[in-house]
């Protein structure tokens, strides 16, 4: 682990450290930073290529917010879930082929539900297609100085050629966070409700961690368990982003330790580096680490269904959460609604269209007509 001070890293052996201050040992890359100033708090391995799953909607998010801010669509635009997008494999929302629903309920819906056919929509309906939209993900990613980070969709199921790293996704939150603050509560929605159906996010420490307000959770095999989780107490706002967790559980209770860490001075980061001259201590294999065999065994499977309770619910150790003693507070979603522009079609000024006139022959007059 390595805490920044006066711009100098104190490199030491991450687990030792770590269990020497009482956090578990962490299985993958992760870096805590100050939003407000961009100063790096701790890292570990941040240019890591790693398998980013559904951090993913992250980027697809943020190409939203940037098509709204042009005007290119509105929060109210009409987004097609296509045949294509309703085959997406799960999590999905399993709407059928043609349902329409508004670009603001889609997002609530990527970011609590994490769908996958939501995001492909969303994909399809701005960029014209999944690789039209990619484009746009990877033109992005360049323009905030993401150097280590491909895109090939909206949605983060795995491919080799889909990655990122710690300190890539930490430019994109901050982007997300600074660019536009008015937007930060699309990140801490506690759950949603879909006509019946109550969908609690699996981010665990909204309603639980002191100040939590963001972000978004991701997992597939090849990538483990992902969170990037923000925190706001006072005018400090940290993210912290943990990567390769071995369970849900385990990234929650990593990230409340980072961002408890974080927010008593541990690390400081006041003359540390910032992302943007945040720098490998050491060569990064080029490649994305797969590590599905820990993550995808029986065994881990089973080690993984043991910290449920009798309920099934995960129970968590950290003295950062705190367990949520009320309801969640649930925003509705809905299909329909839609009236915004259509992403892609021109938008014309509400003024009235002159009607043309059809051509009249000319007009002969008569004896007797006129006076």
């Amino acid at each position: 682990m390595r805490p920044w001070q006066t711009g100098k890293p104190i490199v030491a052996v991450a687990t030792l450290l770590l269990a020497l201050l009482g956090t578990p040992a962490l299985a993958g890359p992760y870096l805590l930073f100050d939003i407000g100033n961009g100063r790096v708090l701790a890292e570990e391995d941040a240019f890591q290529r790693w398998y980013p799953a559904s951090l993913t909607k992250l980027m697809t998010t943020y190409v939203a917010f940037r098509a709204v801010e042009s005007g290119e669509i509105r929060f109210n635009s009409p987004i097609l879930i296509s045949q294509n997008a309703a085959k997406e494999p799960p999590s999905k929302m399993g709407f059928p082929p043609g349902s329409v629903l508004t670009l603001d309920n889609a997002l609530k819906i990527i970011l609590v539900k994490s769908a996958n056919d939501v995001a492909t929509a969303i994909a399809e309906s701005i960029g014209g297609s999944e690789a039209g939209f990619a484009a746009r993900m990877n033109a992005e990613a360049r323009r905030l100085g993401m150097t280590d980070t491909h895109f090939v969709n909206a949605h983060g199921l795995h491919s080799t050629d889909h990655y990122s790293t710690a300190r890539d996704l930490a430019l994109l939150v901050r982007a997300l966070r600074t660019e536009f603050p008015q937007l930060a509560n699309y990140f801490a929605l506690e759950g949603i409700r879909y006509g019946g159906s109550v969908l609690e996010n699996h981010n665990f420490l909204i309603g639980r961690f002191e100040g939590a307000d963001g972000m978004k959770t991701g997992y597939v095999c090849a990538a483990g368990f992902n969170l990037i989780a923000t925190a706001t107490r006072g005018r400090r706002t940290l993210a912290a982003i943990v990567l390769g967790a071995h369970s849900q559980v385990e990234r929650a209770e990593l990230a409340a330790d980072l961002l408890a860490r974080g927010f008593k001075g541990f690390g400081l980061g006041f003359g540390g580096p910032t992302l943007a001259s945040l720098r490998p201590s050491e060569p990064t294999p080029r490649a994305a680490i797969d590590i599905r065999s820990q993550v995808c065994s029986q065994e881990a499977v089973a080690r993984r269904a043991e910290m449920r309770d009798d309920e099934g619910r995960f129970v968590l150790n950290s003295p950062h959460v705190r367990p949520m003693t009320r309801e969640p507070r649930l925003v509705a979603v809905n299909l329909g609604g839609a009236s915004g522009p259509i992403p892609g079609k021109p938008v014309y000024a509400n003024v009235p269209i002159p009607t043309p006139r059809p051509e009249y022959p000319p007009r002969t007059v008569s004896a007797g007509e006129g006076g």
